[in-house]
């Protein structure tokens, strides 16, 4: 059915089990990983697909599967939805009644964050990094924004030099200091929901593909390829699979910052889970604009 999302209730976790909280069993391979999550939301619609993508010209013997997260629901924005998933049962659980969120004027995790919000009932501030001619003048109803509008988040635009300067830990700190003062209960969640206990949503990725591995006998990856923006997804993934019966090797292209910041970046969020691994040994990361260059040199 069209329209805006409906918002969290205790009837609406009894039908179907979705947007139903549930108790969390990681997967074995997983369970020295600390800390540990209690408890999920079911957000999105899994497992997704994992079908052949006929690709011309590939070399001999080369095979190009696609995980098809594009299909776990249109409004929580594909593969935005799995850290959501632990990051807003963390946020009900500590008694949050709005949610704090950073990224660019298009993020499509501040869309799908907004939408999470809107289903659980929670408030959802926004803090969208756009150009300085732009800061100043009403948005509008574009792409992700319009989204946005119609769950009712409540936008704050910062220029990218801002952006830059302050960082967007501490301006969402700002925006977190505020709502303590006026009464709130605020949830921060980083940029691109890229934290350690979102990481728990890309080390499901791994269970899933091994189960759909295991209903499929011939199936077999040697290697992941993903775009890396936030370095969440890379390090559930990474993580997963050298854990996992799966140990395919990981390779990202970061689309913003060089490989070196999001080695530290991956090796703190593994850090925090007490994984004892190297980012550099699990995950693979290149410039795509350099590789690009290259390409077409």
């Amino acid at each position: 059915m069209a329209g805006v999302p409906a918002t969290y209730s205790s009837a609406t976790a009894q039908i179907g089990g979705f947007l139903s909280k549930k108790p969390y069993a990681p997967p074995s391979w997983a369970t020295h990983l600390s800390p540990m999550p209690s408890h999920t939301f079911s957000l999105g619609h899994f497992p997704t697909p994992i079908h052949k993508w006929n690709l011309p010209n590939l070399p001999e013997g080369t095979e190009v599967w696609i995980k098809r997260d594009d299909l776990s629901g249109m409004q929580l924005s594909g593969n935005k939805v799995r850290k959501l998933e632990f990051l807003m049962a963390d946020a009900v659980a500590q008694g949050a009644d709005c949610i704090i969120t950073v990224g660019g004027i298009q993020s499509n995790h501040c869309r799908a964050t907004a939408v999470a919000a809107k289903y659980l009932n929670l408030d959802c501030y926004l803090i969208l990094r756009t150009s300085k001619l732009l800061v100043d003048k009403d948005p509008g109803l574009v792409g992700n924004l319009l989204v946005e509008r119609l769950v009712g988040a409540h936008i704050d635009l910062v220029s990218k030099e801002e952006y830059g300067k302050i960082g967007s830990v501490a301006l969402a700190d700002l925006l977190k200091k505020r709502l303590l003062e006026e009464g709130r209960k605020p949830y921060v969640i980083p940029v691109g929901g890229s934290n350690s206990l979102g990481t728990w949503g890309y080390i499901e990725v791994i269970r899933e593909i091994e189960q759909q591995i295991q209903q499929s006998a011939d199936a077999h990856f040697d290697d992941i390829v993903v775009a890396c923006g936030s370095g969440g997804t890379i390090a559930g993934l990474a993580l997963g699979s050298r854990l996992s019966s799966l140990k395919a090797k990981v390779h990202a292209f970061s689309v913003c910052d060089d490989p070196e910041y999001f080695y530290d970046y991956v090796q703190g969020l593994i850090d925090g889970l007490q994984s004892g691994l190297n980012s550099h040994d699990i995950v693979s990361i290149e410039n795509v604009r350099v590789r690009l260059r290259h390409e077409h040199s």
